[in-house]
């Protein structure tokens, strides 16, 4: 029987487990976590933002770079997720993946997925269960994996 994968994550945490049988329990592999997600932005990037020489003392405006830092640091988590589960797909560990993520991390796990990976996707169940007990995660996969 095929060995079945489960990651359940948001910005901060990404749990892998996995199960053996269409109907077992999951077992819990890899606990990854990513404290800078509940940074401030602030926190992230305590610069300024510079400013520009443009020889008009009097219009001076400030640059912004025009990416939210906490966003920047969950694509960085996402792109981490996904390289543990490529590691895992390299190996052989599994056949299926199932992805349970918070909506908008969902996307960045979407982008950060390589084909081979995205090929093993089964379903996609966009709640942020990533802190909740193993059998509240296992009550929103279907019953058969």
């Amino acid at each position: 029987m095929a060995k079945t994968w489960i990651v359940a994550a948001d910005s901060s945490r990404a749990r892998i487990f996995s199960t053996d049988k269409p109907k077992g329990p999951l077992q819990e592999m890899v606990d990854l976590a990513h404290p800078e997600a509940r940074l401030h932005a602030q926190d992230l990037y305590t610069d300024s933002p510079g400013r520009p020489n443009d020889g008009n003392p009097s219009g001076r405006q400030s640059m912004e770079s025009g990416s939210d830092p906490k966003e920047q640091e969950s694509v960085l988590f996402a792109k981490r997720v996904c390289q543990s589960l490529s590691a895992g797909l390299q190996r052989g560990d599994f056949e299926k993946l199932y992805v349970v993520s918070a909506p908008t991390f969902l996307g960045h796990l979407r982008s950060a997925m390589n084909n081979s990976l995205k090929g093993k996707v089964v379903a996609e169940i966009d709640k942020n269960l990533a802190a909740h007990s193993v059998d509240e995660i296992r009550s929103h996969l279907p019953e058969y994996l």
